[in-house]
């Protein structure tokens, strides 16, 4: 089975300095259809004005991934980390306990833009910590590249059951990730189109995939970049 949420169906709200789509509820934004897939409970997609950002501000028990797709975001939080993240950078922050950050945007002249993803963890009350990862758009291509899964399977570790993989499929070429008995699988399109087991998705467009042996993948842009989610 197949659900396609439309990138025109999220939520959205324009701040001035912060233009946000959210696929599941999230702060002003409330749906009761959508609060979330299996542990995936956050999908927003950023795009913040040179010079602005979320000033400093509290998480608890969240796995939060950050990965930024152009501009350049200025990172800052309580364990000590000052980091700054560039397109194809990826950051994991267990909030576990208790964590204070902050994220800016690290250009005064051009635009970041960003998908920051929440996972419900395991188990509750992990100490803090941070991860970061950085791609290469040759690593990406003709492949789904496994970037983050629990115990250390990935390059980043999350406290929860799910593999996040990113991957870029060019026209005409196919893409599969198998799903294993009683898993599924949240499948969002970053950049360009591409059909997801046979239903046509552009860009901003996800899928919610159950009872599937396999994600299929087949680009129908140039280069079409997506982000699966294998969830229990």
């Amino acid at each position: 089975m197949i659900a396609i949420r439309q990138s025109s169906q999220r939520g959205h709200a324009n701040h001035g300095w912060l233009d946000t789509s959210h696929t599941f509820s999230f702060a002003n934004y409330y749906d009761p259809k959508h609060m979330g897939f299996g542990a995936l409970r956050v999908i927003n997609e950023d795009r913040v004005s040179p010079g602005k950002g979320f000033g400093s501000h509290g998480h608890q028990d969240m796995e939060i991934l950050t990965y930024v797709l152009s501009g350049a975001l200025a990172h800052k939080d309580s364990m000590g980390n000052v980091e700054t993240l560039f397109a194809n950078d990826l950051q994991r922050m267990t909030a576990g306990t208790g964590i204070v950050h902050s994220e800016f945007n690290g250009s005064r002249t051009e635009p970041v833009h960003f998908l920051q993803i929440w996972l419900e963890p395991a188990v509750n009350g992990l100490p803090p910590s941070y991860q970061q990862l950085s791609l290469t758009e040759k690593q990406k291509l003709g492949k789904l590249l496994l970037v983050a899964s629990p115990e250390g399977g990935g390059p980043l570790k999350i406290h929860q059951d799910v593999q996040v993989l990113i991957g870029q499929v060019e026209a005409g070429a196919e893409l599969v990730h198998p799903l294993a008995p009683g898993r599924q699988a949240w499948v969002h399109v970053i950049r360009g189109a591409a059909t997801v087991n046979g239903q046509p998705l552009a860009t901003g467009d996800a899928a919610a995939i159950t009872g599937e042996p396999a994600v299929t993948l087949a680009g129908t842009d140039a280069i079409t970049e997506v982000l699966v989610c294998d969830l229990a």
